[in-house]
């Protein structure tokens, strides 16, 4: 069969599981528990359907400039994506020459092996490459790398480094500053509408940086990659600001009930500042893969990443109360 030789040995990236059934407790793909503003339900009621049948915006104008009025920027620093994911696929093309590396820290998003792996380059858990990816709050662990030593990172480095955000809304400190400043060179700060927008089934990503690697981005995109309605839906959710902030306040304030919940319980859990906590069960119990197992067969979805830096914790997003009430009393049983 005429498949590539790289695509042939691939180990495909393995998504959270989605179950069917609605009557779950789902806590295993860090999303958002609460519905998008009701300022998108808003869009798509009165959605033009005759802008169906023309292409969307293939630069995201109106995106573009309400992200860069955000973030202190213009908007020839903004790119958008179909997710923050497509953004990376297009840094693997756009950064990193055939001979070259792709580098993050180890554990991390484990698409970031798979993207090496798809561009049949190198992966390193080192700085030795020409793209790193520096997911900050780390996954799995939650972990906020400080602003200060990634700005120290960037200046020695002499690739392209992507600081990739997806939680820095849930975080106590991001690295925007670093990507719109005058002088910056090499470091894009990555976004998604995913987890503080709960717009994951949207797909909308954005990052920003300098104007030479936004532009090396535009140059390998396809070329409406981001559709009339997801622009339209992204730009309603960006623009309700009181919406997006009580949203994301709930989450840190679950977070925080939930970790002295399981600390109480002898749970070692990994200071988080992101969406979700990566803990370790109380010695004496069931082993973190079988609590995984154990849950599962009572319709409460957790991640678990096997492995000998992984596998003795549990990734657990960061639900509503009343999920996390249901999860706790499954535990004490």
């Amino acid at each position: 069969m005429p498949i590539a030789k790289s695509v042939r040995k691939l180990v495909a990236y393995v998504p959270g599981e989605q179950p069917k059934s609605r009557n779950v407790v789902k806590l295993n793909t860090n999303e958002n528990p609460y519905p998008p503003s009701p300022k998108c339900a808003e869009v798509l009621s009165g959605f033009d359907l005759d802008r169906l049948r023309r292409y969307p915006d293939p630069n995201f104008t109106a995106l573009r400039e309400a992200i860069a009025k955000l973030n202190g920027t213009s908007p020839d620093k903004v790119f958008v994506g179909n997710g923050s994911d497509e953004i990376l696929s297009l840094a693997a093309r756009a950064f990193v020459e055939n001979d070259g590396r792709i580098g993050s820290l180890d554990p991390s998003y484990s698409l970031y092996k798979t993207l090496a792996a798809i561009r049949d380059v190198e992966w390193t858990p080192s700085a030795d490459c020409t793209l790193f990816l520096l997911t900050n709050p780390n996954a799995p662990t939650g972990v906020l790398k400080p602003r200060g030593e990634i700005a120290a990172f960037a200046r020695k480095f002499r690739g392209v480094l992507i600081v990739d955000e997806a939680y820095a809304d849930f975080a106590s400190d991001n690295c925007m500053p670093l990507a719109v400043a005058e002088g910056n060179r090499n470091l894009i700060v990555m976004r998604t509408f995913s987890k503080s927008y709960s717009l994951a089934g949207l797909r909308v990503g954005y990052c920003v940086g300098p104007v030479e690697l936004i532009d090396a981005l535009y140059k390998v995109k396809d070329s409406y990659n981001v559709d009339a309605v997801a622009q339209a839906v992204a730009l309603a959710a960006l623009r309700d600001r009181r919406y997006f902030k009580a949203n994301v306040a709930k989450v840190k304030r679950t977070r925080k009930a939930f970790v002295k919940a399981l600390e109480k319980r002898g749970w070692d859990v990994i200071p988080s500042e992101s969406n979700f906590v990566f803990a370790r069960p109380p010695e004496g119990g069931m082993k973190a893969a079988e609590l995984f197992a154990f849950l599962k067969k009572r319709e409460i979805y957790v991640r678990y990443f096997p492995g000998p830096k992984t596998g003795d914790r549990l990734r657990i997003t960061i639900g509503t109360d009343a999920e996390m009430a249901k999860l706790l009393e499954v535990l004490d049983s």
